[in-house]
């Protein structure tokens, strides 16, 4: 038996994530559980990232719910989930207390393996969650986002992976966010943190598909020694999504290497999704192919489209090329921050004002807060004169403290607030969800009797039926003599059945 490589599988989160604005409704999900709990997967990522976002932004559905589901029908299953340190789900650094009520709730609902990642790879805004996570008894991933730039070397990540495992980490994970990871530097990464945390030290590598090489940084990271790799299923892989499940199997045949999973039931897997694939056809991304450009410009696919759409929202679609040239100075004047939500928002955002109104001339009120440190610390020094701006525009002096260390207890004010909103259940996760999103939680508990909604479309909204006898025309409207020569079809049209007479050559 050759050494084991452990797969989990990422369909029910960052696949659909990725590739079509994280609106996959549950019930869009639920039928394949049983197979996907049955595949031999080390775990199966279904939850964290932008699905609580979505859930009650789009989709009118308790994402607590959604968890306490897979849980219930993938009973054999490790339940993982991305959560971005002191910022949890949200936007914003949360007091302490919050961040170990989340926690312990998602541990109770349902999570087995909590990857943690700070968007600065700031050890400090790790420390809570991670402890939280242990304070549980599951899985603590500490994560590493992986980018480039002449700061971030081999060596300062594999001393951000020892911080890592000596906080208690379980395991060590090399977030690729925006496919940057080139073979040869996975090879040199996992050698370096296997070397400087010891080889008993689980790596899991987690990686997109977007510059098309990183099939093979999947490869190079098992030869050096990775444990566990992310993957989609085929069906929803590609692009700016990740490499399919099927093909990692299929190539570490023969090798030396091998997993658990089980081909018939990927299949099974596999059409389900290429089923269910057409419906969501409107929110898929434009970008499906290769892109190596990334590589250059370090702008994950999603940021891209984000900066389009500001960009045409103001008449400037042709700027676009100008705007990728800036980000990557916006990024060296702030430090150089990984590009991942929230800083790659941030930072692109920036670059679009910079190439509109002018390097600088405006100021977002989260670039002047990247600036002045309230979202961590970075690799790289600030630009002294964007600093100078940022404290201008922001009124208020840069912090080296934890930003979370100048939170004031917030526990006791988010509960009266959400006990006084319209449809809220008394419960702690209500008021979760309403700390993560104040402006979306209100209008989401009153509608949510209504039930879950499926946002995606029916890519053949208009089924005929076989013609019916000239005589069924029963249906013609009053004072209308129906004509007896047309031909009679039943249309179902959203739902509903509606009878048409067709008349010949209309």
């Amino acid at each position: 038996m050759g050494r084991l490589i452990e797969i989990t599988e990422l369909a029910l989160r960052d696949a659909h994530q990725s590739l079509m604005a994280t609106r996959m409704a549950l019930d869009d999900m639920t039928p394949v559980c049983e197979e996907i709990d049955n595949a031999g997967f080390w775990s199966v990522e279904c939850w964290g990232g932008a699905t609580y976002d979505a859930c009650i932004r789009f989709l009118n559905e308790d994402p607590w719910e959604r968890l306490r589901t897979f849980r219930k029908l993938m009973p054999k299953s490790k339940l993982q989930m991305l959560l971005r340190a002191q910022n949890l789900l949200g936007y914003r650094h949360y007091e302490d207390s919050v961040v170990e009520r989340f926690v312990e709730k998602c541990a109770k609902n349902g999570m087995d393996v909590f990857r943690v990642f700070d968007a600065l790879n700031d050890v400090r805004n790790l420390r809570t969650s991670i402890a939280a996570v242990k304070k549980t008894g599951k899985h603590a991933q500490g994560t590493i986002s992986y980018t480039v730039s002449p700061l971030h070397t081999v060596q300062a990540f594999a001393e951000m992976a020892e911080q890592l495992k000596v906080m208690g980490c379980d395991s060590i994970c090399i977030k690729d966010m925006a496919a940057l990871l080139k073979p040869q530097a996975a090879y040199d990464l996992v050698t370096a943190i296997k070397k400087r945390c010891g080889t008993e030290t689980l790596v899991h590598v987690h990686t997109h598909a977007t510059t098309g090489v990183t099939l093979v940084t999947l490869m190079k990271a098992i030869e050096a020694g990775a444990d566990m790799v992310d993957t989609a299923i085929s069906s929803l892989s590609l692009g700016p999504g990740h490499n399919p499940t099927e093909s990692l199997v299929e190539m570490l045949e023969g090798t030396g290497y091998e997993t658990r999973v089980d081909l018939e039931r990927l299949k099974k897997v596999n059409a389900h999704f290429t089923k269910i694939r057409p419906r969501y056809r409107e929110f898929f991304s434009e970008n499906m192919g290769v892109d190596t450009a990334i590589f250059e410009s370090q702008i994950p696919g999603g940021m891209i489209s984000n900066m389009e759409s500001q960009l045409k929202g103001q008449g400037a679609s042709d700027r676009l090329k100008e705007v990728l040239e800036e980000v990557p100075r916006v990024r060296k004047d702030s430090g150089y921050p990984p590009l991942v939500t929230p800083t790659s928002q941030i930072v692109g955002s920036q670059a679009v004002f910079n190439v509109l109104m002018g390097k600088y001339k405006v100021l977002t009120g989260e670039f002047a807060d990247l600036m002045l440190g309230y979202y961590g610390s970075t690799i790289g020094a600030k630009d002294p004169e964007v600093l100078k701006m940022a404290e201008a525009s922001a009124k208020k002096q840069p912090i080296t403290c934890r930003p979370a260390d100048l939170q004031k207890p917030e526990w006791e004010s988010l509960s009266t607030a959400t006990k006084a909103l319209e449809g809220n259940d008394g419960t702690d996760e209500d008021v979760l969800t309403y700390a993560m999103f104040p402006q979306v939680a209100p209008k989401f508990f009153k509608s949510r009797p209504e039930g879950r909604k499926n946002v995606g479309k029916d890519p053949n909204p208009t089924k005929a039926a076989e013609p019916k006898p000239a005589a069924a025309a029963a249906g013609a409207p009053s004072g209308v003599k129906p004509n007896t020569n047309a031909v009679n079809y039943v249309i179902t049209l959203n739902g509903k059945e509606h009878r048409v007479a067709v008349a010949p050559g209309s």
